[in-house]
């Protein structure tokens, strides 16, 4: 491990390490617009500029790799001129756009301004070259050529990451601009990650873009629900309302990725919400208090039970946390004493994946269901054979659907059964036809853990209160287990994962520190 100095400060770093990164290390920032941790390196926006001693010239510390007993310093009067000179050159061209621009508030350009620039331009405005503005390049991305600085992340996330190679950079000089070929918009399912690593305005998010200030925006920790990959992601939202998802770092999961599937999972949060309970009578819907509806559910669930253990059944569903999995398993076995308890990983659209983030499966968490003992495939099929039969005198269904069932088909299933209580977030098949409608809130408004795929158990956590009258899950089902005699004190997610770890031997000895940000592995 060499040993070198920076800013005077003593530091050893693994060989092969940058001086970027041996800064880091330290907590010395170097600004930098082409660098980026998964990208290769290109060196080319020449803001990482230091002081090595020794070297005739300033270095780019970004590409120069430390030796033993390097002297470095990035904060002589030398590399500050340097720096603001590099700066003044990239912002020669760059439109006085900045209050209408979507990245104000998040803009490299804006922050390095303020630390190196404050300089007025000498370059007239009636001099500035113009190039093409607010184009629709494909995908999730709109292209602003002028305020692109040419740093080249987007060109070398498409050629080294998807390896789709649609972005490229044309013309010389100052006419230089990225573009895509004429007829050839980007098309792969990656794009919303150029927003991401575009450190100015110039790619900015077509979903996203002048629906909040970001300064508006809070942000929390939590994971995608699109697919069984278990993408990490902080959630932005203000007030009650989620704007969108990003990718957080995590090596073993999405590295700093997401996909443009999951970028769009935040619409479920808001859009078509169940957000009071309500019965249905008659076949007309009728608002129902919360006071009132737990114990009705509670009662007919027990009333079916008593009659035969397997008069009742419910249908767990993937999109549930570990946590209320675990609690809807108990009061099936336990309380009401039925093996008529399923799920399936099946919904519409199920099957595509890629090899890289996008899975098969749809949900996110259909293998903590499996380790928690909840039977799918078979099990499913043959519980839902058992209803269509008219076996089955009162279900509860947890989720907006039935597997992969359609609407119409949803309706013809549960017109079998007398009494369907639902546990849900949005309108959909079931609600439509369900006895008692209890809303739950949504992954922003609740937290939890959920299991990838590849067995890593991640936690989620609430942004915010569950919208109008919607419960936390975890509530609701302890309160209506408790209507059927439970006796349960769990309060809050954190204690039923305890329980969850203490009883469950893939879960042994988790907690939530254990699992922290970045998730841990289950036993086998």
């Amino acid at each position: 491990m060499p040993n070198l100095t920076i800013n005077g400060i003593a530091v050893a770093v693994p060989d092969g390490t940058t001086i970027l990164n041996a800064a880091k290390t330290i907590g010395v920032h170097i600004p930098h617009y082409c660098y980026h941790p998964r990208l290769s390196i290109a060196g080319n926006c020449r803001m990482c500029l230091v002081e090595v001693e020794k070297f005739p010239k300033l270095q780019t510390a970004c590409s120069t790799v430390v030796t033993e007993g390097m002297i470095v310093r990035t904060d002589t009067e030398k590399v500050r001129k340097a720096v603001t000179g590099v700066l003044e050159l990239i912002l020669i061209h760059h439109p006085i756009d900045c209050p209408i621009c979507d990245q104000a508030g998040e803009c490299g350009l804006q922050n390095y301004y303020m630390t190196y620039g404050l300089h007025k331009s000498r370059y007239a405005l009636e001099d500035k070259v113009h190039k093409k503005k607010v184009q629709d390049i494909g995908g999730q991305i709109v292209l602003d050529a002028e305020r692109c600085i040419l740093c080249s992340r987007c060109v070398r996330f498409l050629d080294e990451v998807t390896e789709t190679r649609e972005l490229h950079i044309f013309s010389r000089g100052d006419h230089s601009e990225i573009s895509v070929f004429p007829g050839r918009p980007l098309s792969n399912d990656y794009t919303g990650n150029l927003a991401d690593i575009c450190p100015v305005g110039a790619l900015t998010s077509r979903d996203f873009r002048f629906k909040c200030r970001v300064w508006f925006l809070k942000g929390v920790e939590s994971i995608c629900t699109g697919c069984s990959n278990g993408c990490n992601i902080e959630a932005h939202f203000k007030g009650d309302i989620l704007y969108r998802l990003k990718p957080r770092e995590n090596e073993a999961v999405n590295r700093s990725w997401m996909c443009d599937f999951g970028r769009l999972e935040y619409r479920k949060a808001n859009d078509a919400r169940l957000l009071a309970p309500f019965v249905r009578e008659g076949g007309a819907e009728k608002a129902v208090s919360w006071g009132a509806l737990v114990p009705r559910v509670a009662l007919e669930l027990k009333r079916a039970a008593e009659a035969g253990p397997d008069a009742v059944a419910v249908i767990a569903s993937p999109q549930l946390s570990n946590e209320e999995l675990y609690l809807a398993r108990r009061i099936a076995t336990e309380l009401l004493g039925t093996r008529n308890l399923a799920f399936t990983h099946r919904a519409p659209g199920d099957g595509f994946e890629d090899g890289f983030l996008i899975r098969a499966d749809k949900n996110p968490n259909s293998r903590g269901a499996r380790l928690l003992g909840i039977p799918d495939g078979a099990a499913f099929d043959a519980l839902v054979e058992r209803i269509a039969a008219g076996a089955v005198r009162a279900l509860l269904v947890f989720g907006n659907g039935i597997g992969a069932l359609t609407e119409a088909g949803t309706a013809t299933l549960l017109s079998k059964v007398p009494f369907v209580a639902q546990v849900g977030t949005n309108d959909g098949p079931v609600s439509k036809v369900a006895t008692a409608v209890m809303p739950s809130a949504s992954f922003a408004e609740r937290g939890g853990t959920f299991t990838s795929h590849a067995g890593r158990v991640q936690r989620f956590r609430a942004g915010f209160a569950p919208r109008g009258k919607a419960r936390n899950t975890v509530d609701l089902l302890v309160e209506l287990a408790n209507r059927m005699g439970a006796g349960w004190t769990f309060a809050g997610e954190a204690s039923v994962f305890h329980a969850l770890s203490a009883a469950e031997a893939p879960f042994a000895g988790m907690t939530y520190e254990s699992v922290g940000s970045q998730g841990q592995e289950c036993k086998p």
